[in-house]
C-alpha cells in the first residue's frame, strides 16, 4: 500500500474528516507540482551545483490561499531571480490599484 491508502484507510477506520485529508492531499500534489514546474524551467534540482551563478536560480516562494471544494489551499508559489516563472496550475491574481 502506498502512503495515501494507508492514511486514507487510518481516516476511514478512525472516522475521521475524509474531506480534510483530500484537502491535504491536494495542497501537497500542487505544491510538488509547483516545485517541479521551476526545476523544469531553471533546468536543474534544488542545491545542485550546475546552479550556482547559472544566471537564474531560486528566490524564495510567496503563499497564496485558494479556495477549493475541500477547503482553503495554502500555496507555496516559487520565485526565480529574473522573475520569469509564471505557472500552469491556475491563473494569476491580477491586482489593481488606484491612488
Amino acid at each position: 500500500m502506498d502512503q495515501f491508502t494507508k492514511d486514507l484507510t487510518k481516516t476511514l477506520l478512525s472516522n475521521g474528516d475524509v474531506k480534510e485529508l483530500f484537502r491535504q492531499q491536494l495542497e501537497t500534489a500542487i505544491n510538488r507540482i509547483l516545485q517541479a514546474e521551476l526545476t523544469a524551467l531553471l533546468g536543474y534540482d534544488p542545491y545542485d551545483r550546475c546552479g550556482f551563478n547559472s544566471g537564474n536560480s531560486r528566490n524564495g516562494q510567496y503563499y497564496r490561499l485558494i479556495d477549493s471544494e475541500y477547503g482553503k489551499l495554502k500555496i507555496a508559489v516559487p520565485r526565480d531571480v529574473r522573475a520569469i516563472f509564471i505557472t500552469t496550475c491556475f491563473q494569476p491574481i491580477l491586482v489593481v490599484r488606484t491612488l
